[in-house]
């Protein structure tokens, strides 16, 4: 007991209270035992320079000389008043968890101490003790629960050196979506500054896209390259001469020629970009018909990329609905009826049911709110592209 209140007077800066350092020779350990003459057995056994041994003689000095100063084992008696042995290695396993555990025991209580190593107990010792057997347990069992410890700071570390870098990932991630996002904005606005009467309209048509994609039951990966394929469907129009784009009336034969080339052209802009290349076939077919009679290659039918089809649709009902330099801004419903007549030749029959089966009201709210941007953001943004990298977006 005096040796015990020694210990706890010790400063703060000679102890290291609930620390589990591993051990440094001579290892510390703490022998508790109500038999004087077992702990002053174990005293001489455990005695320098191998070893320090502090000898008390009960559970609660034990749990008091562990608050108290820094163990790298504890041999126990199981056998004692108060607390018992096996209540003194439930305490430790809750409190020390990598400290090493002892148990000395009777002949007749081997079955306590297998019992006891059920519980946690790295192993026991068989009453009446012999030295080299006490020594040689210990040290397996301070260097075990040494190794175990390293290994869990080992685990610890590189679980915090994951998450660090999982955090410092998605943060890279985050702003290549953005740039990617950025990149896809500044075009969009690029083509629509190419012809202000129809401005918004890269945004529009997107918008429409992605809601008859949802009412056709789409799975969330696959918006993201028809959203970037109906931003950018008209970038080749960049490539077009200005007298042709803005002529107020209609074209010539010559000029809608050339006109109609603004698809292959913006594909041969996109294809070999890889966070545009899943969008480059919609940009490609955006003016392809159902019945064949298109542009640029007059596809037809299942021939027409999906999404090309989805986005015919939203396009025609921007064009019908927007103010144009050959015409004046029609209504919604008329502009519905228009694509209800249409049905089976410029469209696929099942875009046109899924456009219809959407509540009339959504496209204006829709033409009405271009600042809206928040639906579309991340169909923009580099998910495909982040696979074409061999990345994945983390969230």
């Amino acid at each position: 007991m005096r040796e015990v209140e020694q210990l706890c007077r010790k400063s703060p800066e000679n102890r290291s209270g609930n620390d589990l350092q591993f051990f440094h020779k001579p290892a510390r350990v703490l022998a508790v035992d109500d038999e004087p003459a077992a702990s002053k057995l174990l005293s001489l056994i455990l005695g320098p320079p191998t070893f320090h041994c502090t000898a008390v003689t009960g559970g609660k000095e034990a749990l008091r000389a562990l608050q108290c100063e820094r163990f790298d084992a504890v041999i126990s008696d199981l056998q004692m008043p108060g607390i018992s042995g096996i209540e003194l290695l439930a305490e430790v396993r809750r409190a020390y968890p990598h400290m090493a555990f002892l148990v000395t025991t009777g002949v007749d209580d081997v079955d306590v101490g297998v019992e006891a190593m059920r519980k946690g107990a790295d192993d026991y010792l068989i009453k009446p003790l012999r030295e080299s057997a006490v020594v040689a347990s210990l040290e397996n069992a301070i260097n075990r629960r040494r190794l175990e410890k390293q290994v869990e700071d080992y685990r610890q570390h590189l679980e915090e050196m994951v998450a660090e870098r999982t955090t410092q990932l998605r943060d890279a991630l985050q702003q290549v979506e953005q740039t990617y996002e950025d990149t896809l904005r500044s075009l969009g606005a690029a083509i629509d500054l190419r012809d202000s009467e129809t401005a918004g309209h890269s945004q529009r048509v997107c918008h429409y896209s992605l809601e008859i994609a949802k009412a056709l039951g789409w799975p969330q990966e696959k918006l993201g390259s028809l959203a970037r394929g109906a931003y950018l469907h008209d970038i080749g129009k960049l490539g077009i001469p200005d007298g042709i784009l803005l002529k107020p009336g209609p074209l010539t034969p010559e000029e809608r020629r050339l006109m109609q080339q603004h698809a292959q052209l913006g594909f041969e802009l996109v294809k070999d970009i890889p966070f545009l290349a899943d969008a480059a076939e919609i940009v490609l077919m955006h003016h392809e018909r159902f019945d064949g009679g298109g542009y640029p290659h007059g596809l037809k039918r299942d021939q027409i990329l999906l999404g090309a089809r989805v986005f015919a649709v939203a396009d025609t009902l921007d064009a019908i609905t927007s103010d144009r330099p050959y015409h004046r801004a029609s209504s919604f419903e008329s502009a519905r009826e228009t694509i209800r007549a249409l049905a089976g030749t410029q469209f696929d029959p099942r875009m046109v049911n899924a456009f219809l089966d959407i509540p009339e009201t959504i496209w204006p709210a829709i033409a009405r709110n271009q600042r809206q941007t928040a639906a579309v953001s991340i169909q923009l943004r580099g998910n495909a592209a982040l696979r074409h990298l061999g990345l994945s977006a983390i969230r």
